[in-house]
């Protein structure tokens, strides 16, 4: 038999095992319970008062035995957890249960806290008559700090992170906008100092103007579909049939170096989503993909019938057989402004835009790569039970009632003088407000037939404003003007039509055209 070293004395194995086995069961649980210093090891009897003590309890509690044993345990507890009953419901849980484990903090004797793992287990006698509950406490208080010490730091990254995306995002904004606004005031100011220009030069510089800013319009639209805060017009789409449509214009876009297949395996493909938002996530895909292939491969297009957050969706995959994304740029596809393409050669918003619209229709966007073996988008939408709803009537833009009444509620004083000139130009007569409350006070005294207000407005706001002509004045329309749509989304009571700005008289006079049309179709006054 081998020896056993005891301080500076060797014992005989065989000697040891001997004596262990002359002690009873009880007097070698005392031993082994006594031995442990690291664990808080005792029993409670059946109402929760300390029956036992051992030497780790002492240790990280404080008390001796003297001073413990026939206290109640939930005076190691927090008084706020006290009072919040969890000794009962950790006794309670145990007793119906057959165990409760959990962590928390506990409080020595100085008063001083420390974090915990506790465990509580019911003990029964051979007659299955309930004795108490033997408990173990172990004291992981440096586990916790560091814990919490990593989590702070993964926060403080994750922010530090978040300011270098806004900082990267805004001095992209600022660059991109500062070019289109050189175009816009250089031809504005050029105009104003040559009222004589030959017609055909005038016309090259409104031209320019025009061009620019539909520019600008998508810019922000790209940054509105990150941002999720776009307006929408959903409709009922099937994606199988868009796909379709789209692969042979895309296919005349790319040109014949790329190869465009269609692989359509959703058996129910239909979604709810903004077709108009749709095509431009496609194109946007579709056109980062010819790049990376460099203008020569194979594009799939295709659908799959998946899973949504254990919800029925449709995946979208467009994938090509290009060289691949390293991981280091797999991480950034989706940042507004990230690019690895040459400067003036992308804006980096195409797939933030991917991004932000699929977030936008309750889904997401996810992208795979590996260095030469091509690269995989997948777009996951919810699938809908809602019918496909027939192709909405063209309304003539002009046919407006001659001398119509419209109340316009801007508080932008710019905005509002033009809105209104466009109103003018429409043939319509215009009353303006320049928040909601004082458009109330107006509607209360001046005969109105249409209610055209800005959605963010301080104060009384467009929605609230529509809402509360909605319960006095039900038979007035509100169109509200908006670049956001948080709060309208859903939201179909056909006197709330919404206009996306930035809007044109075309644009306003056909919005205004189709809520009225509307209104007649549904027999109620325009």
């Amino acid at each position: 038999m081998g020896n056993l070293r005891q301080g500076n004395r060797l014992i005989r194995w065989d000697a040891c095992l001997s004596d262990l086995l002359n002690l009873t069961e009880e007097q070698r649980f005392r031993l082994l319970v006594s031995a442990v210093t690291d664990y808080a090891i005792y029993m409670l009897d059946p109402e929760g008062n300390i029956a036992t003590w051992n030497p780790g309890a002492q240790r990280f509690k404080g008390y001796t035995a003297e001073e413990i044993i026939g206290q109640h345990f939930s005076r190691f507890f927090t008084p706020g957890d006290a009072a919040a009953g969890l000794p009962q419901l950790a006794l309670d849980t145990a007793l119906k249960e057959g165990r409760f484990e959990a962590e928390g903090w506990r409080l020595r004797k100085d008063g001083t806290r420390f974090w915990v793992n506790a465990v509580i287990d019911p003990i029964f006698a051979e007659d299955g008559s309930h004795l108490g509950f033997a408990k173990i406490t172990r004291d992981i208080t440096e586990k916790k700090l560091a814990e919490d010490e990593l989590q702070s730091t993964q926060e403080a990254l994750a922010q530090s992170q978040k300011l270098q995306a806004l900082g990267e995002l805004t001095g992209g904004v600022a660059h991109d906008f500062n070019n289109l606004m050189t175009v816009i005031a250089g031809a504005s100011d050029f105009l104003l100092k040559h009222p004589d220009l030959p017609l055909e030069k005038r016309q090259r510089y409104l031209e320019a103007i025009a061009e620019t800013t539909d520019r600008a319009t998508n810019l922000t639209n790209h940054l509105l579909a990150f941002g999720r805060r776009q307006a929408l017009k959903p409709a009922v789409l099937d994606l199988n049939v868009r796909l379709d449509a789209f692969a042979e214009m895309i296919g005349r876009m790319l040109g014949s170096p790329i190869k465009v297949r269609l692989s359509l395996q959703a058996n129910h493909a239909l979604v709810e989503v903004d077709p108009t938002q749709l095509e431009t996530a496609l194109l946007n895909a579709a056109l980062n993909a010819r790049d990376a292939m460099e203008g020569e491969g194979e594009l799939v297009l295709g659908t799959a019938d998946c899973n949504l957050d254990d919800q029925p969706a449709v995946c979208i995959i467009v994938q090509d057989n290009g060289p691949g994304i390293s991981d280091d740029v797999l991480s950034r596809v989706f940042e507004p402004f990230f690019t690895t393409k040459e400067i003036g050669k992308g804006t980096g918003l195409g797939l933030s835009q991917v991004h932000g619209f699929a977030a936008q229709a309750g889904g997401r966007a996810e992208i795979g790569s590996s260095e030469g073996e091509g690269t995989t988008l997948r777009i996951y939408l919810p699938r809908t039970g809602k019918p496909i709803q027939e192709t909405e009537q063209t309304v003539d833009a002009g046919a407006l009632p001659d001398g119509l009444r419209v109340l316009l509620v801007e508080d932008n004083a710019q905005v509002r003088d033009f809105a209104a000139q466009l109103l003018k130009d429409l043939h319509c007569k215009v009353t303006t407000a320049r928040e909601g409350r004082g458009a109330l006070e107006l509607l209360r005294v001046e005969p109105v037939d249409l209610v055209f207000s800005d959605v963010v407005m301080p104060g009384m706001g467009g929605i609230e404003l529509a809402r509360t002509i909605e319960a006095e004045r039900p038979g007035i329309p509100v169109l509200l003007a908006t670049g956001y749509s948080a709060e309208l989304l859903g939201k179909s009571d056909n006197n709330f039509t919404v206009v996306s700005k930035p809007y044109d008289a075309t644009m306003l006079g056909r919005a205004i055209s189709i809520m009225l049309h509307k209104r007649q179709a549904a027999g109620q006054p325009a």
